[in-house]
């Protein structure tokens, strides 16, 4: 388990300062606090821009989509467009929400399981670069639409190649019984239907095994199998052109060797690097996850009666959903400097809601901290917000970006102001009462 000098150590947008406590980006995270309050998300701009040039050096000509599913705020979003990324999508939302921030139509790619009509007519609609296809029945019912609209849909068939990632349980995608994907066994016939159908190019394919991944021996068992398809395909005369390698690359939460950019490229030039494809790829958690920091307040903490001291946060598991979900680590630290450095004891740190799987670490090394002090829970940008809900009439949290623009000091602005309670039953129908 990290020690806070550790997790600070490891993690280049954190330093410690002995007169303004934990800094994010060269922002002190008490400034942030008390201007916006808790609980508020704070993202980095540097610390995005930076991870996402390091991947594009190390995988020069592989078009990178990024999974929009990890973090949609229109800002980040933005910040991306602007280093040229494309955008992976899931759903209407999220394809809107790319062409919104900027991100061109020839840059996007539509994936998913249970994509409907109308999610199909608008791929089309805004004419994108490809829309990889997960089932028989999704590759008929594009046929049908592309074919009324007098268009073609370019697709890539997603294949399940039965490789265990060795993650975890919900979030692993590319097993037998997993519910993405064409089974590897009939991703041949499908291809070639695909090629005969009306309304449909079939220009390559795609596949994804899950995600948090840091090791490239899933990675590279995946892609030996799709090059032999699309070796295969090739012999039978059929046109493969594209290959989208997913994501999945994973980060350290807690002290875990560190997943390289590097490596997992390696592993893809090596299956795939002379076969002549246009190769893309679908990071998100890499690419934001150490970009986004939960700031949090205590409530109070509850001594008596317990084997451990019961710290109570603002923050909770609608705001974080992550560990509740995957009983996943985050790093959590005070935040002012004399909190940083004092001695510290095992302690349970929960959020308020009433479920008991509302806590966010269990015997987690803590300084004794007074009521309203702060914390920073780490790593927090990817599976974040998005995943909030308002659970219990809990208001959505605050949105924050740092960003220290080319001769400018770092600096913070609001992106999202904190949710009040009355938006939150907003567009709440009453019906008239019976007899009125």
């Amino acid at each position: 388990m990290e020690s806070p000098a550790e997790s600070i150590a490891g993690r280049e947008a954190l330093q410690a300062s002995p007169l303004d406590g934990l800094l994010f980006e060269g922002v002190p995270l008490t400034q942030i606090a008390r201007a916006h309050g808790t609980p508020t998300w704070v993202y980095g701009a540097g610390t995005l821009r930076t991870r996402f040039r390091r991947l594009r050096a190390a995988m020069p000509g592989v078009a990178i989509h990024y999974a929009v599913k990890a973090l949609d705020h229109l800002a980040i979003l933005a910040i991306l467009a602007e280093e040229g990324a494309g955008a992976d999508v899931v759903s209407a939302g999220e394809l809107i929400r790319a062409r919104r921030a900027g991100i061109p139509p020839d840059r996007i790619i539509f994936s998913g399981v249970g994509k409907t009509a109308p999610d199909l007519a608008l791929a089309l609609d805004h004419d994108i670069a490809q829309i990889n296809v997960e089932s028989a029945e999704e590759l008929h019912l594009l046929s049908a639409i592309a074919a009324a609209r007098g268009t073609r849909a370019r697709v890539a068939l997603r294949i399940n190649p039965d490789v265990d990632a060795g993650t975890h349980a919900k979030i692993s995608t590319g097993r037998a019984g997993d519910k993405f994907g064409i089974p590897i066994a009939q991703a041949a016939s499908l291809y070639a239907e695909a090629a005969a159908l009306p309304g449909i190019t079939a220009q390559g394919l795609a596949v994804h095994i899950g995600s948090q991944i840091n090791r490239t021996a899933p990675f590279t068992a995946a892609y030996t199998r799709l090059a032999d398809l699309v070796r295969q395909l090739r012999q039978t005369g059929h046109r493969v052109a594209t290959l989208d390698c997913g994501g999945g690359l994973a980060i350290p939460y807690n002290g875990e060797p560190q997943a390289r950019p590097e490596a997992w490229a390696a592993a893809i030039q090596s299956a795939f690097g002379g076969l002549d494809l246009h190769l893309a790829i679908e990071p998100g958690r890499w690419l934001v996850g150490p970009a986004g920091i939960l700031l949090a307040s205590v409530i109070r903490t509850r001594r008596h009666g317990q084997a451990r001291p019961i710290v109570v946060l603002d923050a909770a598991m609608n705001d974080l959903a992550r560990p509740a979900l995957y009983d996943s680590w985050h790093a959590i630290l005070p935040v002012a400097p004399g909190h940083l450095t004092a001695d510290a004891e095992p302690t349970d740190i929960v959020g308020p809601v009433c479920e008991s799987s509302d806590i966010l670490a269990r015997a987690r090394p803590l300084a004794p901290l007074p009521d309203n002090a702060f914390v920073a829970i780490l790593d927090a940008g990817a599976y974040g917000a998005v995943m909030s809900s308002t659970y219990n009439a809990r208001p959505q949290a605050a949105q924050v970006l740092v960003d220290a623009r080319a001769g400018q000091p770092a600096g913070f602005t609001l992106i999202r102001p904190r949710q009040t309670i009355e938006t939150l039953w907003r567009d709440e129908i009453l019906p008239e009462p019976a007899g009125a």
